[in-house]
């Protein structure tokens, strides 16, 4: 059985493209976002839990978010949990309803976020560059075995970097759409 799998290294290139989208997701610009809070996670019940297995967050306005917890005994520590994420958000307590405004960004963690940015875009290239890497040794080894010629491999070779390319220029465009969101150009 051949060592090379195109499929494999397009779902991988493609899981380094979504964990960006992911990881920039929760990056805060200007606007409110539910997935800004989905790094937070909340000490309840004697266990770490993410907030969304707590409460319910919403966004009822683009500057402000509201978080419906659950169970009223959790409230106090959903709101240290959002306080202490280094997220910059204030809670409001409202009963058993949390409201977030959304403060404005300043330059400065404007420029913080776009270098933030800027290395969560790298790590997704060193991923699918790693990818690239496991598919050029898997083209190899198929050639030692004997299972492709050295055309066939020099033609796939070609094939991996034609993916791993444009998988590359996503993850500029993606990082490029955020670092303008979060500069506000």
């Amino acid at each position: 059985m051949p060592a090379y799998d195109k499929n494999d290294l397009e779902r991988r290139m493609n899981g380094a493209v979504e964990s960006l989208k992911g990881d920039l997701g929760g990056l805060r610009t200007g606007r409110a976002s539910t997935s800004l809070l989905d790094p937070v996670t909340v000490e309840v019940y004697g266990a770490h839990m993410p907030l969304n297995q707590v409460a319910t967050v919403s966004v009822p306005e683009s500057r402000m978010l509201s978080v419906q917890v659950w169970d009223k005994s959790n409230v106090g520590p959903v709101e240290k949990a959002i306080r202490s994420a280094g997220l910059g958000l204030n809670p409001i307590n409202d009963g058993q309803t949390l409201r977030l405004p959304i403060p404005d960004l300043t330059e400065e963690r404007r420029k913080e976020l776009a270098k933030l940015s800027g290395q969560y875009s790298e790590k997704a290239k060193i991923a699918v560059r790693n990818v690239r890497r496991d598919g050029m040794d898997a083209l190899k080894t198929d050639e030692k075995k004997g299972v492709i010629s050295e055309d066939e491999r020099k033609r796939l070779e070609t094939e991996v970097q034609k993916l791993t390319d444009a998988t590359i220029a996503d993850i500029d465009s993606v990082s490029a759409a955020k670092e303008k969101e979060i500069l506000n150009k």
